[in-house]
């Protein structure tokens, strides 16, 4: 019964105690559920009302676009080479999604977008690190965070491919934290009767998501000092790429962003810049007709790179965000919960709020960015939908034209 008051009084000092309404109808295994799911959980993300998320003053950013890199491009080969040589960089993959957009219940890394044979999204990526595993000689360790919906499903299915030819042994699996969904007056919703309506923390969250999932040790034990974070569905992107990790390391850099030149004024990427003198990116539904139509001095558009969501962050400046507040969103969502009559409810329209922290804010928070171009034809083939742009088919086709056997 101990854990029982004890979560009693944790939700009495958060004004959350409707959470136990159903405790003495539940089995044993299902309080046992729902104690621990209360005492893990942190109600404090909690808010009443849409956060106030002004934007500071935004102002262009300088990007070391791909002339300068090519004249440079063995030096920083050499210099990320050394580092990866010396055990110094790591991958961490965001896979905590699913592939429903694709009309998948699965995790959306396991989705099979082979023509001819199977060729799975995870299978893509393994392949590009391989790439560089090669050009190393020396395997790179890989972080994959997962979520509660599809961890079992990730770690199976990987194992059962035997990693696609890479070494086990330097693939490290962790969770992302989880934060609760509230209605509208700030009180947590119950999924079941024995569990909190949950989603996961955003992808804000991936650097103290490692710190609890005990994957710091393994960053410290192996003098880790480089994370190259990435999103599972881009299958061209480059990880580890040892001219980027180069060239923000001779740079002196905190932190690396891979961005591409934008296909249109509105096309719907996030746009680097900086806010109030540090980096940052704006979201491309924030962007203004001034700030899409704002030219340099060289008539080049000021706004034109766009983010794709593959960063490089020095370790020893993480460990301070661990402890720091990140800025908190609050959106609007559709919340499947329990109504007052313990009746399962699927919402049509928004009925609450759910709580996230982005990757963007790390940058933010950091004094320091190396703006790095690729080229989109060989690093940018986003799988968001079946058909269209950013789709499966969109994606075979520029795989197709990197010389990739679909």
């Amino acid at each position: 019964m101990f854990k029982y008051f004890e979560a009693l009084e944790k939700l009495k000092a958060c004004g959350q105690e409707h959470l136990l309404k159903y405790y003495h109808e539940l089995s044993k295994e299902e309080k046992e559920a729902l104690l621990s799911q209360i005492l893990d959980t942190d109600f404090s993300v909690v808010r009443v009302g849409k956060s106030d998320e002004a934007r500071g003053v935004i102002s262009p950013i300088p990007c070391t676009e791909l002339d300068r890199i090519n004249a440079r491009r063995e030096e920083y080969e050499r210099a990320g080479l050394e580092e990866i040589r010396s055990g110094k960089a790591a991958a961490v993959l965001l896979a905590g999604g699913m592939g429903t957009r694709l009309g998948s219940d699965g995790p959306k890394g396991v989705y099979n977008i082979g023509v001819t044979h199977d060729l799975f999204i995870f299978e893509c990526l393994i392949n590009n690190l391989m790439d560089v595993v090669k050009k190393a000689g020396c395997f790179i360790h890989l972080f994959v965070m997962t979520s509660d919906k599809n961890h079992e499903a990730t770690v199976s299915f990987l194992k059962e491919k035997d990693y696609f030819g890479y070494d086990g042994s330097f693939v490290h699996f962790f969770r992302q934290e989880m934060a609760p969904a509230a209605d509208y007056s700030g009180k947590v919703y119950l999924e079941e009767k024995w569990k909190l309506s949950t989603s996961p923390n955003g992808n804000g969250g991936w650097y103290s998501s490692m710190a609890k999932g005990g994957m710091l040790d393994i960053v410290r034990a192996n003098g880790i000092e480089w994370l190259n974070v990435f999103a599972v569905d881009n299958v061209l992107q480059r990880i580890c790429d040892p001219v980027f990790i180069g060239a923000t390391k001779l740079a002196g850099c905190v932190v690396g962003a891979k961005v591409i030149k934008k296909a249109a004024p509105d096309e719907r990427v996030g746009v680097i810049c900086l806010e109030d003198g540090h980096p940052s990116v704006v979201e491309y539904y924030e962007l203004t007709d001034e700030m899409m139509n704002a030219k340099n001095p060289d008539g080049k558009p000021s706004y034109n790179f766009g983010v794709i969501l593959n960063y490089l962050f020095h370790v020893p400046e993480l460990h301070e965000l661990v402890n720091a507040k990140m800025p908190l969103h609050v959106v609007e969502k559709k919340i499947p919960c329990l109504d007052p009559e313990g009746n399962h409810v699927k919402p049509e329209k928004p009925n609450g709020y759910k709580y996230e922290t982005l990757i963007l804010d790390m940058i933010h928070l950091l004094d320091s960015c190396l703006v790095f171009e690729v080229e989109r034809e060989k690093e940018f083939a986003p799988i968001k939908n079946p058909t269209g742009i950013d789709s499966v088919e969109s994606a075979r086709a520029l795989l197709k034209l990197n010389g990739v056997e679909l």
